[in-house]
């Protein structure tokens, strides 16, 4: 987590001031619960409130105490004491030091979560605006990279938006599983603090309970979570490639908004470069990068131990600072983005016809010929269009086997641009659940 490519609201759930503030919420919420159940004073638990609650913990401080500590939970535990007083004894009763730090760690990145949820909404809606704004303006799909046939630009970008409402869907069940709480004791059996404890916790963080947490909540849950950030990030690679790929100088059909006093290269003053999109696709990788240690962390020994932690100190915050920027920079992409339709057009005529041949194909096996000959004879005449620059359509209407066939105004007929958009509203009913 570095500051270039990080957000401030992102940033502040994981700073020690707020992972001080939810340890102590989560252990003045345990005192609570401990009062009522009559195993601690309840003037002892309005104590912690009063006096944790307006403390200002002091970084520094517990730093200092845990280079002695070599313990962060105690180190944390030391100052609060210090603040408030000799009721400080009836806080942690029960509790291990797993029961705050995976507590903690479910209510940070649920916080996350719900930043994240936001970033993709804001992407969808760029999303969904830029595809009914091109929904119409014709381009070549390609396959492989080489021209295939006639689609829409909003096609694309309607694409891209079914595949990030699916990542929508992934990110809210994952933080469905991630949102769990442990506070069980040591080894996770409840032995020195009721299960109550736990439930009046989880209701106050807007958690629930672990089911078996064994000292620890089981990392699979963890694992779940960060894979699906890396699907995420996956998906925002796919839309910078391809936006990439479309800026290229040979191609130029869309390209990222290019800013006044904006420079591309400190040679060549000319260059307009996607740099955007391509820091886009370093950032994903990043992320991705991180979903292995987290299934790495699902193996540890028997009720515990913290082969865990050392990941999660880096991944947590790493994993979820970097994709909030992303997906915050891909939106700003989308909704800037310049595109170009005279260009598409102009691209998609490049080759003279050759992306009506399934038509042509399809036609003559309507007409009678097999589908190898079919196949034999416009393979035949496409060959000429990519070897000598012929026109497809000339060709085939100078092929007496074709003409044989099929007559010059079918042949005319199968070379209308329209026939391969015609199921567009279709395609966006099922995307947008909209004519």
């Amino acid at each position: 987590m570095i500051p270039r490519y990080s957000r401030p609201d992102m940033v502040a759930i994981w700073s020690p001031e707020t992972r001080f503030r939810i340890w102590f919420e989560i252990e003045a919420h345990a005192c609570d619960a401990l009062a009522e159940l009559g195993v601690i004073p309840k003037e002892a638990a309005r104590t912690i409130w009063e006096k944790g609650g307006a403390a200002k913990f002091d970084v520094a401080k517990i730093d200092e105490i845990e280079r002695v500590t070599k313990h962060d939970v105690i180190a944390f535990l030391t100052h609060l004491a210090e603040f408030v007083g000799p009721d400080a004894r009836f806080i942690h009763q029960g509790m291990t030091s797993s029961d705050v730090l995976d507590t903690c760690f479910a209510v940070q990145l649920t916080r996350a979560s719900d930043i994240l949820l936001a970033d993709i909404d804001a992407l969808l809606a760029a999303l969904k605006r830029r595809a009914f704004e091109y929904k119409d303006a014709v381009t070549i799909g390609r396959s492989h990279g080489i021209h295939a046939e006639p689609t829409t630009f909003g096609v694309k970008l309607a694409q891209a938006y079914a595949e990030f409402s699916r990542c929508r869907e992934r990110l809210v069940h994952a933080r469905e599983d991630i949102a769990t709480c442990a506070i069980s004791g040591a080894v996770g059996t409840f032995a020195n603090i009721e299960p109550y404890v736990e439930e009046h916790v989880a209701a106050k963080l807007g958690l629930k309970p672990e089911p078996v947490s064994t000292q620890v909540i089981p990392r699979d849950r963890h694992a779940m979570f960060f894979a699906t950030l890396g699907v995420i990030a996956s998906s925002v690679e796919r839309l910078a490639v391809e936006i990439r790929h479309l800026q290229r100088t040979e191609v130029l059909e869309a390209e990222e908004y290019f800013s006044p006093g904006q420079k591309g290269s400190s040679a060549m003053p000319h260059k307009r470069n996607p740099v955007l999109t391509e820091n886009l696709t370093g950032l994903a990788r990043m992320v991705r990068s991180m979903a292995l240690p987290a299934m790495e962390d699902v193996a540890l020994w028997h009720e515990r131990d913290i082969s865990h932690s050392s990941v999660e100190r880096m991944i947590g915050p790493d994993a979820t600072v970097t994709l909030d920027f992303a997906l915050a920079r891909l939106t700003g992409v989308v909704d800037k983005l310049l595109v170009y339709p005279e260009n598409m057009l102009k691209n998609l005529n490049k080759f003279r016809g050759l992306v009506h041949s399934q038509r042509v194909l399809l036609a003559l096996t309507q007409a009678g010929l097999s589908r190898e000959d079919s196949y034999r004879l416009v393979q035949r005449n496409a060959m000429k269009v990519w070897e000598h620059g012929a026109d497809f359509l000339e060709e085939l209407l100078a092929d007496k086997e074709v003409t044989a066939a099929l007559s010059e105004a079918e042949l005319r007929e199968k070379f209308d641009l329209g026939y391969h958009t015609k199921h567009v509203d279709t395609i966006f009913k099922r995307v947008f659940g909209e004519a």
